[in-house]
């Protein structure tokens, strides 16, 4: 079974340009799947979404053209100004996790959502043709914010999202408003569950339990949830769009960005995000977190205090990673409220 992704480097991936990326609305994606080959790369592979789906996100598929030619897909709700909350999403989660946010404080605030490359609707292409690393995935919300003219930006991350926006953040914090952390991390630390770590196994071991038996995206559904269990229309569309070998490429390549010695090229990455984070201290933050996170356990929520004892925080001891579901109303209410205050 072939494993795609390209052996990491000593040397750190640099941003990519802006090169004149295009936005569009378009409800149906620009390419259907490919057919043969299981293997192969599969292009933006949902011509449409189900009924079902529709029902639980039915937010318009705007896809936006990164540098480098892939199809990145984005929720982008409400008033259309110059001032919008962007949510970044992690992994193996896709702008889904948001859906009930994005309702909620639409009808007041444009909400932009988007898919990584190779998550969600966007656009999968293999790791020969696309550099899935933390310094990729910044300079993509780069290049999106820079094409829809965004002059005032407000964060809610969770999981790698954090590291994404964080690296975006503190690139630009003239742009940054409020801050909302969510069971995450942007800076280095080797805490990670064994589970995980089996993930990243070599000689293919990793790439054919993450991709062949989907051994990352499927048992997220049910270890991520603490006091309620996902209704099997929600496990779907977490489901959804990593369906098959070629569709989870992303899932195994955000596990192997996990920099767990100085030596991983991301590392680097992440130290320098760590060590600017003191650029928003004067920010308003919030962090919600979920203490029954089996992954970005409480270790990380100290750790947060720590680097910002300014916030506001809100800690749920019983909510699993996926805060935004597990917790429902109750973790919501306290977002929303943070960002509708005066």
């Amino acid at each position: 079974m072939r494993n795609d992704a390209p052996p990491h480097g000593n040397e750190i991936p640099k941003e990519q340009p802006f090169a004149n990326p295009q936005s569009q609305t378009n409800e149906t994606p620009v390419h259907s799947p490919e057919s043969g080959n299981p293997h192969s790369a599969i292009r933006n592979p949902h011509s449409s979404r189900p009924d079902w789906l529709r029902a639980l996100y039915p937010f318009a598929q705007n896809t936006f053209v990164t540098p480098r030619g892939a199809r990145m897909n984005y929720a982008d709700e409400g008033p259309r100004t110059d001032e919008a909350v962007l949510m970044l999403h992690g992994n193996p989660t896709w702008s889904f996790f948001y859906r009930d946010i994005i309702r909620a404080l639409s009808p007041s605030l444009r909400c932009i959502a988007p898919d990584h490359i190779g998550m969600g609707l966007s656009e999968k292409p293999s790791a020969r043709d696309y550099p899935y690393t933390l310094a990729q995935r910044i300079a993509d919300i780069e290049t999106l914010v820079a094409s829809l003219n965004l002059r005032r930006i407000h964060l809610i991350v969770h999981d790698w999202g954090g590291a994404i926006g964080f690296g975006f953040a503190t690139r630009h914090p003239e742009k940054i408003g409020r801050i909302t952390i969510l069971n995450t991390a942007a800076f280095p630390d080797i805490h990670m569950p064994a589970r995980i770590g089996l993930c990243r196994a070599p000689l293919g071991i990793g790439a054919l339990i993450v991709r062949g038996f989907n051994g990352f995206a499927w048992p997220a559904t049910w270890m991520t949830m603490h006091r309620r269990k996902l209704t099997p229309d929600e496990k779907r569309a977490y489901l959804f769009p990593h369906n098959n070998w070629a569709n989870r490429v992303a899932v195994h390549e955000f596990v192997r960005d996990i920099p767990m010695s100085p030596a991983h090229p991301t590392h680097a990455t992440l130290t320098a995000i760590e060590r600017n984070l003191p650029l928003l201290v004067a920010n308003p933050k919030l962090i919600v977190w979920g203490g029954a996170d089996f992954c970005f356990n409480d270790h990380f929520y100290n750790r947060w205090r720590k680097v910002y004892p300014e916030a506001a925080t809100h800690h749920f001891p019983d909510v699993g990673h996926y805060l935004l579901d597990d917790g429902g109303e109750e973790v919501r209410a306290k977002i929303v409220q943070f960002f509708t205050q005066s």
